[in-house]
């Protein structure tokens, strides 16, 4: 149980983001939250699987099939 829990207000410090987006998540399950009475608190791990399963990577840039004109 060394894990870090954070609020609501910290997670949205930690994206950059207004507290209304973390609140969303929430709200719509998309991401691991733990009830502690009547506060929401969000595993710091929750967050970085978030962040990974919304990442996108760059594409490498397509080979032209067609070579430039001398």
């Amino acid at each position: 149980m060394n894990e870090r829990y954070l609020s609501v207000v910290q997670v949205a410090e930690l994206l950059g983001t207004t507290v209304r987006f973390p609140r969303r998540l929430v709200a719509e399950r998309r991401i691991r939250y733990v009830k502690v009475g009547t506060h929401v608190r969000i595993p710091e791990s929750a967050v970085q699987d978030y962040i990974n399963a919304n990442t996108i990577e760059p594409r490498r840039p397509q080979r032209s099939r067609f070579r430039r004109a001398a």
